[in-house]
């Protein structure tokens, strides 16, 4: 858990003491962001947005309502890449 007075590059940097699961936190949080939108931008309801995602309609949900936990990284490369999104990386050295 965080330290009082020290500050963090992210929330999940705060919540998650080892630093692999929170860059996994970080990547998972950012694609479920961007479905969630691409959601929204498309005017989809959950009902379609499963069948545009090839999952089901309970896991639209569990996206929407932000369960991070109920997601692995690949399911939502998986999932982005179903709806035509293309999924991009970025590495550099860490501060």
């Amino acid at each position: 858990m965080s330290r009082p007075g020290k500050v963090y590059a992210s929330v999940w940097d705060a919540i998650e003491p080892n630093p692999v699961e929170a860059e996994n936190l970080k990547l998972r949080s950012s694609l479920m962001l961007a479905l969630t939108r691409y959601i929204q931008s498309e005017g989809l309801t959950q009902a379609q947005a499963a069948k545009v995602f090839g999952v089901t309609q309970p896991r639209i949900s569990n996206l929407v309502l932000g369960k991070i936990d109920a997601f692995a990284l690949d399911m939502l490369v998986r999932m982005a890449t179903a709806a035509g999104l293309r999924v991009t990386m970025r590495i550099k050295k860490a501060a």
